[in-house]
């Protein structure tokens, strides 16, 4: 039989059909949130690490109490375990981890379902600096006491980091001064208009106007105080030289540096201790110094002070050679191992950079001897292994500051370092076990 089927008529148009979206539908396929990450994980090991920690100290600074009114803050210990996961992972920003927290499953993991803002995540990473330094002194402790840490042979190194000012914002005094002043002129403008609309109540916008116009005046002020303070240090150097002094308006506190690439840039400069054989973190600071020189007896003593005791023997690059950071770390009763600065000139030009020179204390006699003879030299072959530690920093993101001010970028170098030891920890206490 013929085919009684019609052919589509060429004229017709007819609608296409298609597959649209009904969202009103259950998804076929829930998970838990405990589904999102598999066991072994890393963000369920920084969980656990986490709750090593002594948390207690945060707890105690919340107001919202039981049987009182207040909104209940995030628990830290999700904040601390999301900083620590971040810091693993690379992430700087707090812009940066809200948007992980709501798109990756590991960090939708760590904040289990509580709804997190990039606001208490920033201020959350710099306002505890203390309670973090106080973490990264009591993981060394405990491994002091478990044998498998100690502090025979600790080693220095610096870190530049770029600090968050641009080049532009290093001004001179004159110049300050009347950017200062404009600032003056706005804030006390800015409160009369609020004085007089103060019945009528501050909007957001206003508060916000009000806030950035009291900020950059006490940055301007702060700008004023740093230069004041460079000029002096620089004229103590050479006379007339302070005239050339510059402060940043957006971060008082940082400096041009040298950075590894010669090029000169506003930064901080980054202070790890390491033992040299089991890489684990015994002291930080940050500086604005672009100098080494003078960073190694502070950084001792901050050992000393937090552990108890000093290390046996330090070593430093030549950055940190000075002969009284050399005889004060040694009146301490630590052997200093550092290079002897233009060794390689002074036997060139016939003289021993080893023997001892006119007004050499004895232990900056011992010194020079120590770096001369082959034990010294192959001894001070392991100070290496402290750049281990700015080597896992800058993989692991720090390579600017996004946030101004000594305390601040302090309170950021420590997270690096509390994180660096909790994966030492596990991995030394591991290898007690094999």
């Amino acid at each position: 039989m013929p085919d009684q089927r019609k052919a589509p008529d060429s004229n017709t148009t007819a609608a296409p059909r298609l597959r649209r979206v009904e969202r009103s539908q259950v998804d076929p396929n829930p998970r838990k949130l405990d589904d999102l990450i598999g066991t072994d994980h890393d963000a369920r090991l920084v969980w656990d690490l986490v709750g090593d920690l002594d948390l207690e100290p945060l707890y105690e600074r919340i107001k919202a109490v039981e049987g009182h009114p207040g909104r209940p803050p995030v628990d830290p210990k999700i904040l601390v375990a999301l900083w620590c996961y971040a810091t693993v992972e690379g992430v700087s920003s707090a812009r940066e981890l809200e948007k992980r927290c709501y798109e990756q499953d590991p960090f939708k993991w760590l904040r289990g379902g509580i709804d997190v803002n990039y606001h208490s995540l920033a201020d959350f990473r710099v306002d505890h600096g203390d309670w973090l330094q106080e973490q990264v002194v009591g993981i060394v402790a405990s491994l002091m006491n478990e044998g498998l840490v100690d502090l025979n042979q600790v080693g220095q190194d610096g870190l530049r980091v770029r600090a968050s000012a641009g080049a532009g914002s290093f001004k001179r005094e004159a110049k300050l001064d009347e950017h200062l002043q404009a600032a003056q002129t706005q804030w006390q403008r800015l409160e009369e208009e609020f004085t007089e609309g103060a019945s009528l109540g501050m909007t957001r916008q206003q508060a916000a106007r009000r806030r950035a116009a009291r900020e950059r005046l006490q940055r301007l002020e702060q700008a004023k105080r740093e230069h004041q303070k460079v000029r002096a240090a620089r004229e103590a150097r050479k006379k007339g030289d302070g005239e050339q002094t510059r402060a940043s308006m957006t971060d008082p506190e940082a400096r041009r540096m040298k950075m590894p690439d010669e090029g000169f840039r506003p930064a901080y400069n980054v202070q790890f201790a390491t033992t040299l054989d089991t890489l684990v973190i015994t002291g930080v600071d940050v500086t604005n110094s672009g100098s080494d020189a003078g960073q190694m007896d502070p950084m001792v003593e901050q050992i000393e002070e937090d552990l108890g005791r000093s290390p046996e023997e330090y070593y430093t690059d030549g950055g940190f050679s000075t002969i009284e950071d050399i005889e004060q770390v040694s009146a301490r009763g630590v052997v200093v191992f550092t290079p002897i600065k233009e060794a390689k000139r002074q036997q060139e030009a016939g003289k021993d950079p080893y023997a001892a020179k006119r007004g050499d204390s004895p232990v900056v006699a011992a010194w020079r001897h120590r770096m001369g003879t082959e034990a010294g030299k192959t001894k001070y072959k392991q100070r290496g292994k402290c750049e281990w530690s700015n080597a896992q920093a800058r993989n692991r993101g720090l390579q600017r500051f996004l946030v101004r001010g000594l305390k601040k970028v302090k309170a950021v170098a420590l997270w690096f370092a509390l994180v660096q030891n909790l994966f030492r920890a596990v991995a030394l206490r591991a290898e007690m076990t094999v």
